[in-house]
C-alpha cells in the first residue's frame, strides 16, 4: 500500500482478516475509530471503541513499511519498562495478512497543556527526574538493545555552516562555528544507562484522568545520557509560551540535566541543528506538517542557545 500523501491510515485500509483477528483478540466488534490529531507517522494509529463502550489504542501498518519495526520496538518497550514509568500498558501484539498491529491501552484525557498557565509541565519535569535518577533496568536494556539509536547522528550545523542559507537568522549565522564545534562534540556523549523516550512533545504525551500526565509513542525509546529528554523537552516549553531565560534556568537546575551541563548543551546544539537543516527539505510522504514543526522548533531550540551560550 503506498504512504498517504496527506494523512494517517484509516481503520478501514487495514485488511480485513487483521481486522477480524484483533475482534476476535477484543472479544467485541469495533463500533467507532477516532484518530487524534498531532504526530507524523502515517501508519494507522487510532483509538477503537468496542461494543460495549471499552476503548483500545491501536497502532498498525503492511509489514514492509518502516514504521512497522517501530511499532514493534515500542510494544517490546511498554511490555519492559518497569513498574511506575508512564507509559500505558501493551495489550498485545497481532498479524495477519502481512501487516501487524500493537494494541495498547487507551488513556482517557487531552494532550497536556505546557504554557505557564498550567502545572502540567511542573508534573512533566517531575517525571523525568523519576525516569532518568537511576539506570535503566535489565529487561529495558534488553528490548531497546537490537534497535541502534539516532539520537548519536543528529546534525544539521556543519552542513549549513559549508552553504548558509539566506534565511538563516543571525543568532545561528554569528554561530555557526561554534554551533559546529559543539555539535561534534555530541556523538561521543551521547551514550549512557539511563531510559530515553527520545521523542517527547505535548502531542506525544496524554493527561489521563486517572494516571496524570503519561508517556505514549515510545517508538523511538532508547538508553542514553539523562539529560536527553529534558534537553528535547525544554524547546516544547518555549513554544507553548514560556520565556527563553525561564526555560533555560530548568535546564541549569533540574536534575537530568544540572549534572551534565556540556552533554546537556552538546545535544541541544546537535538537535537544533537538525531541526533547522531538516526544516529546509521537502515533505516526506505522510507528513504535511512536519517541515514547518520543525521550522518552529529550530527557532525555539535557538533561542534556548542563545541564553545558554552567552
Amino acid at each position: 500500500m503506498p504512504v498517504p500523501a496527506t494523512g494517517r491510515l484509516q481503520w478501514t485500509d487495514v485488511p480485513t482478516p487483521l481486522r477480524a483477528r484483533l475482534e476476535d483478540a477484543l472479544d467485541a466488534p469495533v463500533t467507532d475509530t477516532n484518530t487524534p490529531a498531532g504526530g507524523f507517522g502515517h501508519q494507522l494509529a487510532a483509538a477503537l471503541t468496542l461494543r460495549g463502550g471499552r476503548r483500545v489504542f491501536v497502532k498498525a501498518a503492511p509489514d514492509a513499511d518502516p514504521l512497522t519495526a517501530a511499532n514493534v520496538h515500542e510494544a517490546a518497550v511498554l511490555q519492559a519498562l518497569p513498574p511506575g514509568a508512564p507509559a500505558p500498558s501493551l495489550l498485545g501484539v497481532h498479524r495477519a495478512s502481512r501487516w501487524t498491529a500493537v494494541v495498547i491501552a487507551h488513556l482517557d484525557g487531552p494532550h497536556p497543556d505546557l504554557s505557564p498557565a498550567s502545572t502540567d509541565a511542573e508534573q512533566t519535569w517531575a517525571l523525568l527526574d523519576k525516569l532518568t535518577s537511576s539506570p535503566a533496568p535489565a529487561p529495558y536494556r534488553a528490548a531497546v538493545s537490537a534497535t541502534p539509536s539516532t539520537a548519536a547522528s543528529l546534525h544539521g550545523w556543519a552542513e549549513l555552516a559549508a552553504d548558509p542559507p539566506a534565511d538563516l537568522p543571525a543568532a545561528a549565522r554569528d554561530r555557526l562555528q561554534q554551533l559546529a564545534e559543539l555539535e561534534t562534540a555530541w556523538p561521543a556523549l551521547a551514550c549512557g544507562d539511563r531510559i530515553v523516550h527520545g521523542d517527547l512533545r505535548a502531542d506525544n504525551m496524554v493527561r489521563d484522568h486517572h494516571h496524570g500526565v503519561t508517556f505514549v509513542d515510545w517508538a523511538h525509546a532508547t538508553t542514553g545520557p539523562a539529560c536527553i529528554d529534558a534537553a528535547s523537552l525544554a524547546p516544547q516549553l518555549v513554544l507553548a509560551g514560556h520565556t527563553p531565560e525561564d526555560v533555560a534556568d530548568l535546564l541549569r537546575d533540574h536534575p537530568a540535566t544540572a549534572t551534565s551541563p556540556e552533554t546537556t548543551t552538546a545535544f541541544l546544539t546537535a538537535l537544533t541543528g537538525h531541526w533547522h537543516r531538516n526544516a529546509r527539505k521537502p515533505a516526506p510522504p505522510g507528513a504535511p506538517g512536519l517541515r514547518a514543526y520543525q521550522h518552529r522548533a529550530a527557532a525555539a531550540g535557538l533561542a534556548l542557545l542563545s541564553h545558554r551560550l552567552s
